[in-house]
């Protein structure tokens, strides 16, 4: 029984009915926002939630059985923890005070895509691990911000109040000009005051949009390559003790034959 369980689970076709399943919630999800195709079809729409919620228990199932009795390869992964919880979540009823609840762990089932496929998994890992890294880039251009927010408001607050009235308005205003949505109408606002005002929001943008933001795709590319490195040492299987016993007593056959005829052709 293990051993099967473990052929489905390792299998690619399993693999993939399960991203089916997965867009398929997905799709039913989406229907079910729409009023008048829930009216038409919500016994439909409720029999297929069950039906794949059904399906994914079987699977958490399966890939249980598959680590039988080392469960702690199971739960110890925290991509299985996950779709575990999202399972257990979705057998929640959904009336009452749970209705919400319910809900929630339909949408997360949407995201196990992301479990499912190894490519995204590796995204999100590689994200994740880039947190720690951002530290001191976040704290670089919450810097930045507050003194470039200090200095507009000082620039600018009597001529355009609209965007520099405060010191929190000017952060808001700092950020919309390093999203690089409609910044120049904030820049020629601030030229009518005085011409030399660009210089101001050149050295913004230059500093933080083509500077800190090309630190931070760094970070995530430098990550994204050790996450994939990672990846390949973990699929490598390491050689187990019988098959390093075999292939030395082949290496001393092949060493033996050579010997004799070495001293069968030999002087």
């Amino acid at each position: 029984m293990r051993q099967w369980a473990k052929r489905v689970a390792d299998s690619s076709g399993f693999e993939y009915f399960i991203v089916a399943l997965i867009l398929i919630n997905a799709v039913i999800l989406g229907l079910e926002t729409s009023t008048s195709i829930t009216a038409s079809y919500e016994s439909i729409l409720v029999w297929g939630n069950r039906l794949i919620l059904a399906v994914f228990v079987v699977e958490a199932i399966i890939k249980i059985v598959a680590v039988a009795p080392r469960f702690q390869l199971y739960f110890g992964n925290g991509w299985n923890l996950f779709d575990f919880s999202v399972i257990v979540l979705s057998l929640v009823p959904a009336t009452g005070q749970f209705a919400m609840i319910a809900r929630l762990a339909r949408l997360l089932r949407v995201f196990r895509l992301i479990t499912v496929i190894p490519e995204l998994r590796l995204i999100v890992a590689t994200l994740i691990k880039s947190i720690p890294s951002m530290g001191n880039i976040m704290l670089l251009i919450s810097v930045i911000f507050y003194m470039y927010a200090v200095a507009g408001f000082h620039f600018f607050h009597e001529h355009d109040p609209t965007h520099w009235e405060s010191l929190p308005i000017s952060l808001l205003t700092l950020f919309r000009v390093l999203t690089l949505e409609d910044w120049t109408d904030v820049m020629y606002t601030a030229m009518e005051m005085n011409p030399y005002s660009w210089i101001y929001f050149v050295t913004f943008v230059i500093i933080c949009t083509f500077v800190v933001i090309n630190l931070f795709i760094a970070v995530v590319l430098n990550n994204l390559d050790e996450a994939k490195n990672e990846r390949l040492l973990q699929m490598i299987a390491p050689v187990s003790k019988e098959e390093l016993i075999k292939e030395l007593r082949a290496t001393q056959e092949t060493l033996t034959r050579l010997s004799k005829s070495l001293e069968k052709h030999g002087p």
